[in-house]
């Protein structure tokens, strides 16, 4: 017995999805996803900077102030450090934070 199975491309699935919501829940999905991809750039920045530096994660931790479990939450993406926490990380790697907003 032959059978086939019919696929359907994650696209569109996704475009299928955000078609059927609505403005507000649009407006969710895409706040949402802004926080997301700031998360992962974030993530991808300190561990980048840290591994650079040639510094454990316990270590940059100590001279950040903080905990290693933090520093592993922001290298993760699960938590997104604020201005002052970039600020003391940026110190604790030897550099200063500047951010700049490209339109």
């Amino acid at each position: 017995m032959s059978t086939s199975a019919a696929t359907t491309s994650w696209e569109q699935v996704r475009e299928e999805s955000l078609a059927a919501m609505t403005e507000a829940e649009r407006a969710e999905y895409d706040a949402a996803s802004i926080e997301a991809e700031a998360r992962l750039q974030l993530a991808e920045l300190v561990y980048n900077a840290r591994t650079a530096a040639g510094l454990s994660q316990t270590e940059l931790a100590r001279r950040a102030h903080t905990r290693q479990a933090v520093i592993s939450a922001i290298e993760s993406g699960a938590q997104a450090p604020g201005g002052i926490m970039l600020a003391r990380i940026a110190h604790a790697l030897g550099g200063t934070l500047s951010i700049h907003v490209a339109a």
